[in-house]
């Protein structure tokens, strides 16, 4: 599965590491089911803002 542009490899590792995330330790060995990214994914999805237009 492919990450979402904003998100970078490292900062879900960090995130995982402290458990911020949902993810899977197989003994050193971190896993992200498509269960764990899907729920990472829903809990930074984020309503656009309406922007009133500059004029």
């Amino acid at each position: 599965m492919d990450l979402h542009p904003p998100v970078e490899e490292s900062w879900l590792r960090r995130k995982a590491a402290a458990r911020d995330v949902p993810c899977t330790f197989v003994g050193k060995h971190l896993r992200f089911s498509r269960a764990d990214l899907e729920a990472i994914v829903a809990a930074g999805a984020r309503p656009t803002r309406w922007r009133p237009s500059r004029r």
